[in-house]
């Protein structure tokens, strides 16, 4: 008499049945042309990269877009539906390094760069057309036929002709900086891109008495959590508002901030408080660097000095920051107020170059056990220990990041 109900809804056989009845009866058009006469509203879809197939993520921020231009095509107004694939990015790029087997850069070029960006293009095409279709499977109202692609002639030319006009206006330059930089893909990174691979993980930092060059047994405790960064040590920093002391420890007279002496000093034994003194009095004191016997050294005739920069914490350390202007972001930035040399160290592959001795032709992020020996060896290693903070990672490929000294091309943003 009644007809039986199924206990449950079938709902991915539900879904077939209103993908077969929009696509029968050209739904999705119908609402193109009921449209197209309306008000613009201009949605442009952030591309997704097309290096794999599309994760839970991609389909979760699908959907959003999809409600968005839903809602505005019930107001009556024409939308673009326009959908894009990015394909210039090295997340393209590091999945064929993997398919491939390459440890490094070097590989591409012994490959045949033109080989490997046929296969980049390759994997574009396999998974756009992937992300396509389970994009439809999802639902999502879009011309599928008239996506744009980033790696297309007609973008390239739009990004030359857009540099072409920075250039006409005087906005393109060519500058020294120091960059957050990946040695396993050989690019630095944006500073939006740093905030995406940070982790918590434990480096060996080092204090280090450098002897003031005028003062006898004085020496500056200077603090560092990147020993490789050393070799290219210009200057010392100090906050010239913390009370900093002169404190006697067997025959040595050490200078650090107040709030940090106990913290560092009694790990080392008894000590004598000799006086204490501002920060703006040790500024313009001259020191005898760490490796002021390396040939990098030598040649640039450097002089070391303290000089004063307001963020320096007594919070960590010792109160005395080690300046290494071509190492660092906010050190270079720091080096230039003061007209500080910026050294560069290593190569696009984290090795360090000719001049830097023992050091020359190792990466910089295996030597910091090298360098703790080296220090002790000259018998200016105060102490060490491994100092657990968070620090930045390619985001790519989870390799630890170095700050590198490059010259490279700039859109001034000034004006």
């Amino acid at each position: 008499m009644f007809e039986k109900v199924k206990p449950w809804v079938d709902f991915i056989e539900l879904e077939h049945k209103v993908l077969q009845f929009w696509d029968k009866e050209q739904i999705f058009q119908q609402l193109i042309s009921k449209n197209q006469n309306g008000p613009r509203w201009s949605f442009l879809d952030g591309p997704i990269t097309a290096n794999n197939s599309m994760g839970v993520h991609h389909a979760w921020g699908r959907t959003l877009k999809d409600t968005f231009q839903r809602y505005h095509a019930m107001e009556g107004q024409c939308l673009r539906y326009q959908n894009g694939f990015d394909c210039q990015g090295l997340w393209v790029e590091v999945e064929v390094e993997k398919q491939l087997e390459f440890k490094c850069k070097k590989d591409i070029e012994a490959f045949g760069i033109e080989k490997f960006v046929n296969l980049c293009k390759e994997r574009v095409h396999k998974y756009s057309k992937q992300i396509t279709a389970l994009s439809r499977r999802l639902g999502y109202w879009i011309d599928w036929d008239n996506s744009y692609f980033t790696m297309s002639d007609e973008n390239n030319y739009t990004i030359w002709s857009f540099l072409k006009k920075c250039h006409e206006r005087g906005l393109i330059y060519h500058d020294y900086d120091v960059m957050p930089w990946c040695p396993r893909c050989g690019t630095g990174l944006s500073q939006h891109e740093m905030g995406e691979g940070y982790k918590e993980i434990a480096h060996t930092s080092v204090i280090v008495r450098f002897p003031l060059t005028e003062c006898g047994n004085e020496y500056l405790l200077v603090w560092t959590t990147t020993p490789w960064t050393l070799s290219s040590n210009v200057a010392v920093a100090v906050n010239p508002d913390t009370i900093y002391l002169k404190a006697r420890q067997g025959g040595d007279i050490l200078i650090l901030a107040k709030a940090l002496a106990d913290k560092v000093l009694k790990a080392k034994g008894a000590y004598e408080i000799l006086s204490e003194l501002p920060g703006s009095e040790l500024l313009n004191l001259k020191y005898a660097g760490p490796y002021d016997e390396l040939p990098a050294q030598v040649k640039n005739k450097l002089r070391h000095k303290v000089i004063a920069w307001k963020e320096v914490s007594d919070a960590d350390g010792t109160g005395l920051v080690h300046i290494a202007p071509g190492c660092g972001k906010k050190d270079f930035a720091l080096g230039k107020k003061n007209g500080l040399l910026a050294l560069c160290s290593i190569s696009e592959e984290g090795i360090y170059g000719e001049g830097f001795g023992f050091l020359t032709g190792k990466h910089a992020s295996s030597v910091a056990e090298e360098v703790v020996a080296n220090l002790k060896k000259k018998q200016i290693l105060y102490s060490q220990e491994k100092f657990k903070h968070s620090y930045p990672h390619c985001w790519r490929c989870g390799t630890e990041l170095l700050f590198r000294l490059v010259k490279e091309w700039f859109i001034s943003m000034d004006s």
